[in-house]
């Protein structure tokens, strides 16, 4: 390197090479975000009689990035201001990508989850499904020997309720009361399975029933609303009818005998769910709760002290989560 000149020194008219090309002053970025979805559709679990209906969520996780830090113990790098100004334009840059990319992502995602709504195809494909369960699935997974009910008593508390009767599979001549076949009847009747449990201290019995319609979803979506809408779900009139078993804990378990009961409408399925509850003993039953009434908290009628509402609900909602798991069903929505 030549040395600078001095007074009197004569200076080179012609500037010496520089030994190396200049710096540019942005360097562009060659980065292209791209991003590709593949779209998982709901495939059926193959039944397992061990799990009873249930199998844990697998855990996801979010890999994150994380940005290696530089050290230096020597002098510090006396690098020109214009490379500090460019270095937080691109760390500003950075950021706003990473937020259109995220937005992005979960637009993407959204939209999925959207297309498999209400007219999606994994939504229809699962109707169907759950339309068909009744003759593809064995009774001891449509009606495991046991079920069990954690946090599903009154405070709390866990129940195990054990199978002592199944019905045999039948359509629904005189299976409800006037009332209710009527209530039913725009949904007409597929199939009626049923049976019958009692709790580990064989005090209680619960028949669950499960109605399979000949609806489509609009059908079990204008059923659905019209429950709703005159709160039918809770009419003493419209109680279903127990499944009684000869030589069993159920033997006595009557018309007269229900006290307590749940009925679910569901709209992602054809199919309605319910479950009514009563003692062992063949005791009558005088006013009748419904489980929704009966687990109230500071309820004093005898169903409600007894946690017959919880034993009818209990099993009601695991009869039905257990149903839209071997459906595939995407959502579960209100019923």
């Amino acid at each position: 390197m030549s040395e600078p000149p001095g007074v009197g020194q004569r200076v080179s008219q012609t500037p010496p090479a520089p030994s190396a090309p200049p710096r540019p002053a942005h360097r562009p970025r060659t980065e292209t975000p791209s991003e590709t979805t593949t779209r998982l559709r709901p495939v059926p679990a193959q039944p397992d009689p061990a799990l009873s209906w249930s199998a844990p969520m697998s855990p996801g996780g979010v890999p994150g990035a994380g940005r290696p830090a530089s050290v230096s113990f020597g002098e510090p790098e006396r690098w020109p201001r214009p490379f500090a100004r460019r270095t937080r334009g691109q760390v500003v840059a950075a950021a706003v990508c990473l937020v259109l990319g995220t937005g992005l992502i979960g637009g993407a995602v959204t939209g999925a989850w959207l297309a498999d709504g209400p007219e999606g195809p994994g939504t229809r494909h699962a109707f169907a499904v759950a339309g068909d369960l009744w003759h593809e699935v064995p009774v001891d997974q449509l009606f495991p020997p046991t079920v069990q009910g954690r946090g599903a008593g009154p405070g709390e508390a866990d129940r195990v309720w054990t199978r002592i009767a199944v019905a045999p599979d039948s359509g629904c001549k005189g299976a409800f009361d006037a009332l209710l076949t009527r209530a039913l009847a725009p949904v007409g009747c597929e199939r009626l399975l049923r049976a019958t449990y009692t709790d580990a201290t064989q005090s209680h019995v619960t028949t669950v029933g499960l109605l399979f319609t000949e609806a489509d979803a609009a059908g079990m979506e204008a059923l659905a609303r019209r429950f709703e809408r005159e709160r039918l779900d809770r009419r003493g009139d419209l109680m279903p009818l127990p499944y009684a078993a000869k030589d069993t804990a159920a033997e006595g378990f009557g018309p007269g005998q229900r006290a307590s009961w749940a009925i679910s409408v569901l709209t992602d399925a054809p199919v309605v769910v319910y479950a009514v509850s009563g003692w062992a003993d063949g005791r009558t039953v005088d006013e009748p709760q419904p489980a929704e009434d009966a687990m109230r908290s500071g309820a004093t009628t005898a169903p409600a002290q007894a946690g017959l509402g919880h034993e009818a609900r209990g099993l009601a909602d695991r009869f039905e989560r257990a149903l839209r798991q071997r459906a595939g069903t995407p959502t579960e929505r209100p019923s």
